[in-house]
């Protein structure tokens, strides 16, 4: 009887075309600009100084190199800081930050090529993405999905670099420890959010290490009577990871332009597009995006960038939102157009979710909507904007604009020496 995971690991040992690889490229650039810049956050300078006595050949993005696990930690845990990394709307999880540490680190450990890397991060994001849409909202409610998720994809892209790994046992070993709780979310001063994808991120890795010595993990680690899917998604079916979805998952991935919760940024899009005229400010939006950005007094800078009314109350007072409009002395600024903000569900744009992230605001009787955000395959970015959203990012994590602009040209078009060189 083949397993869950057996069958998964045939549909991700499919073809890979330049196009697949071109796309890997984009989304390492925009995990690359998240990482750099959350090297200078408290969170980034914290898990620095916590293992600066690691060692190894890895890099680990402003520290010293480590052991593959190590470097993946420190990095997943860095690109998710800023909560600018990408997202598979429908899995509701950040990819990157579990998915290209771990290939980064394990290109590194055996001297891989670009191309090797960029297979890699294709096959992982497919892994990830399929558990993730596969779990469903009785998961979603406790369980960080990232967290839960991203060991798969983690595990996966780290065996398609290492030669002798089992990658149906190394999926298995990465179930077994999955976690993160959504609790997290609960208090603004916790920085586990960001453990969450480290972690994710160094599981994958060692499971990939530990099959390779045929450390046999469990094979049905997602269908099995106390396994992931019976233990921990209630109303979620494994087969569901099997489904046919046509082309890699990678392609389907959400960029995120602004610096804030993604399921503010529907409600941005919209606010962007409004006329403030004074009065009362009406959000209406999908139950998930209340349950986690409802937040009229924001206080912190996360607490910022999950609130819908500072977010809205950001682009009707001044426009763009940018990084500088969530730290907590801008905070207060925005406290009187904050005020007047209410936020509604939506039945209607509950019934889009997950597959379309909608928001509307209305002010004075006129209504703007957003029915997708901008970033997501409907309304994507172009190249430029990513480009910019990565330079100013990387710019904000200390680089000047020269060293910049190498970093840049060197995830896009470069060598994998080529791109370690000028990370910082």
């Amino acid at each position: 009887m083949t397993t869950t995971s057996q069958a998964l690991a045939k549909q991700l040992s499919r073809p890979i075309i330049e196009a697949d690889r071109e796309r890997a490229r984009l989304l390492l650039l925009d995990w690359t600009g998240c990482a750099v810049a959350g090297r200078a956050e408290p969170a980034g300078v914290k898990i620095a100084a916590a293992f600066a006595d690691e060692a190894g050949r890895c890099t680990r993005i402003g520290s010293s190199s480590a052991s593959p696990q190590m470097a993946a930690l420190h990095n997943g845990c860095l690109g998710n800081v800023l909560e600018m990394d990408d997202v598979d709307k429908r899995a509701v999880l950040h990819a990157a930050p579990t998915v290209i540490p771990a290939a980064l680190a394990m290109a590194e450990h055996v001297n891989a090529d670009a191309a090797d890397l960029l297979d890699a991060i294709v096959i992982g994001y497919e892994a990830t993405i399929r558990i993730g849409r596969a779990v469903g909202p009785g998961h979603y409610a406790f369980w960080h999905n990232t967290a839960t998720c991203g060991p798969f994809g983690a595990a996966a892209a780290a065996c398609h670099l290492l030669s002798g790994s089992d990658l149906v046992s190394a999926l298995g070993l990465a179930g077994t420890q999955s976690a993160g709780l959504w609790q997290t979310r609960h208090e603004s001063d916790s920085m586990a959010k960001q453990l969450h994808a480290g972690h994710a991120a160094q599981v994958g890795v060692q499971s990939a290490l530990l099959s390779a010595q045929g450390f046999q993990g469990p094979r049905t680690i997602l269908e099995g009577e106390q396994g992931f899917f019976k233990a921990l998604c209630p109303g979620g079916d494994p087969q569901d990871v099997l489904a046919d979805y046509g082309g890699w998952l990678l392609h389907e991935t959400s960029l995120k332009p602004y610096p804030a919760c993604r399921h503010a940024h529907p409600a941005i899009d919209a606010a962007l597009t409004a006329t403030d005229a004074g009065g009362p400010i009406t959000v209406r939006t999908y139950a998930d995006a209340l349950k986690f950005c409802d937040r009229p007094n924001p206080e912190t800078a996360i607490e910022a960038k999950f609130s819908l009314q500072h977010a809205v109350a950001i682009c009707l007072d001044k426009g763009m939102p940018e990084l500088s409009d969530f730290e907590p002395g801008v905070i207060a600024t925005h406290a009187a157009t904050r005020a007047r903000v209410t936020v509604e569900r939506s039945a209607d744009f509950d019934v889009a979710y997950p597959a379309h992230y909608g928001a509307s605001v209305e002010i004075d009787g006129k209504i703007s909507t957003a029915t997708d955000a901008l970033g997501d395959p409907e309304v994507p970015m172009s190249l430029q904007q990513v480009r910019e959203k990565a330079a100013g990012l990387i710019r904000h994590g200390g680089m000047d604009e020269a060293a910049a602009n190498a970093l840049i040209e060197a995830a896009l078009t470069g060598s994998l020496d080529d791109y370690r060189e000028t990370l910082p």
